[in-house]
């Protein structure tokens, strides 16, 4: 797997300091169990922070969340060379807890023409948007903008767009300014982890239609 597209290092540096909302965090969680360069610059960045935590006094956490669960995840493995994937599965283990271990035993919801996806259940309300989505070969998802940083991770096929081509393992990671029309694979298509701030700013009557309805 040759992973060339990967989250910006201000996004790498807001996930180690734990700033990040827990659907980025999820997204970026699972690009560095499938990337060791970038898992190596998180850990880097970690261990800084760690030195700067040992000053605090420590708070006691209440309960364990989503958020919690995947980085514990993450930090059973930091120490070894991690597969991005096991025997069997398909899914970066991080992420097996919120969607499974296989993505073809996944149950889609279809949105429209050759698009489906699957709202994932954030553990606090205002965290953003977490959601896997499914494009069909060569399908166009609409025209849209973002109104905060959206992140997103391939997990099997491709797409591109005005950006670029991304395939298994790489990450887009565009802020407010960003527009784009991503077009799927024409032979594979594409299923992705989408993490969005806000919601999009759909150009298209369609996509301002289905927008209530999906919640993209």
């Amino acid at each position: 797997m040759n992973i060339t597209q990967h989250p910006d290092s201000s996004t790498l540096m807001s996930y180690a300091a734990g700033s990040l909302t827990e659907a980025l965090s999820a997204v970026v969680c699972g690009h560095i169990a499938m990337c060791p360069a970038c898992a190596r610059e998180v850990r880097t960045l970690e261990a800084v922070g760690g030195a700067l935590m040992e000053r605090l006094d420590p708070v006691p956490v209440q309960q364990q969340s989503p958020l919690v669960i995947l980085r514990a995840a993450e930090a059973d493995n930091f120490d070894r060379a991690m597969p991005d994937t096991v025997a069997d599965t398909d899914v970066p283990v991080p992420l097996q807890r919120l969607v499974g271990a296989r993505l073809d035993d996944i149950r889609w919801r279809r949105l429209g023409m050759g698009v489906w996806h699957v709202p994932l259940r954030l553990s606090r309300a205002g965290e953003g948007d977490l959601r896997l989505l499914r494009v069909a070969p060569g399908q166009a998802m609409p025209d849209h903008g973002h109104g905060g940083a959206e992140l997103t991770l391939i997990l099997r096929g491709s797409y591109r767009d005005v950006f670029g081509d991304y395939h298994r393992g790489d990450v887009a990671d565009l802020d407010s300014e960003a527009e784009h029309r991503p077009i799927a694979d024409p032979e594979t298509g594409c299923i992705c982890l989408i993490a969005s701030e806000q919601r999009a700013r759909f150009k298209s009557l369609f996509g301002r239609i289905v927008q209530p309805l999906s919640g993209l």
